[in-house]
């Protein structure tokens, strides 16, 4: 991008051709941050709101990501295919052609220690506690118990996640840029049984799941499954 162009291409999509350009040459990597909305808009003449314009559909477009209180960054995609993809379950249920439903049974501020230290938290957090059953075709098949980050993502606590999964939520801010995870057969203990609508004594499929965005940890979820409706697969 020129700095002061003269083509009839408008000037956010410009900026927007010029950042591709940037990642496409890979002068700029996944995770670097880019120059602040500021210092672009006085580098290439252009407006704040230009910019903003610019930058906001390549999130939207999972170009970059932002992290509130921190800056904007080129995401980082090399973790889109694991072994055990992070997708969201209302896509799966939807691709097998099926209807997906979800019932909020808890959002939270937390102060467990033991949560704190596992997403490497100061003592004053903030952690937030949100506990999902997923349906499909009104039969739940996954409750989803999940410890996010408030530092990574601050306004987590103010979603109601009706429209959307938290997943979907916080891919769409940040995407995770790293994966670990267990996979375990369990006892389900009574909140999930009942949440589940399991007989008792009925194992569970327990996929435990922690994200890293930026080098924290940004989410830690343990996601309970009834082993006689759900099944585990993948390909690679």
């Amino acid at each position: 991008m020129t700095k002061k162009s003269h083509t009839s291409t408008p000037a956010y999509q410009q900026l927007k051709e010029h950042v591709l350009h940037m990642i496409e040459a890979e002068k700029w990597r996944g995770g670097d941050m880019i120059p602040p909305e500021e210092q672009l808009a006085k580098e290439f003449g252009l407006s704040r709101m230009t910019v903003n314009r610019a930058m906001r559909e390549l999130v939207t477009e999972r170009v970059l990501m932002r992290i509130r209180g921190s800056g904007t960054y080129v995401a980082d995609t090399r973790y889109q295919s694991t072994l055990i993809e992070v997708r969201s379950i209302a896509e799966e249920i939807k691709s097998r052609g099926d209807k997906y439903s979800s019932k909020l049974l808890m959002l939270q501020q937390t102060d467990d220690p033991a949560v704190l230290q596992a997403l490497e938290l100061p003592p004053d957090g903030p952690a937030y506690h949100s506990r999902i059953v997923h349906f499909e075709n009104d039969v739940p098949i996954q409750l989803e118990d999940r410890h996010v980050n408030g530092l990574v993502f601050p306004e987590y606590i103010d979603q109601k996640f009706d429209r959307e999964t938290p997943n979907e939520y916080m891919t769409g801010i940040a995407p995770a840029q790293g994966v670990e995870y267990w996979v375990t057969a369990r006892q389900a203990p009574a909140f999930v049984r009942q949440a589940l609508k399991m007989a008792i004594g009925e194992p569970c499929l327990v996929l435990h799941r922690r994200t890293r965005v930026r080098g924290k940890i940004a989410t830690d979820v343990v996601l309970w499954h009834p082993a006689s409706r759900y099944q585990l697969s993948g390909k690679f």
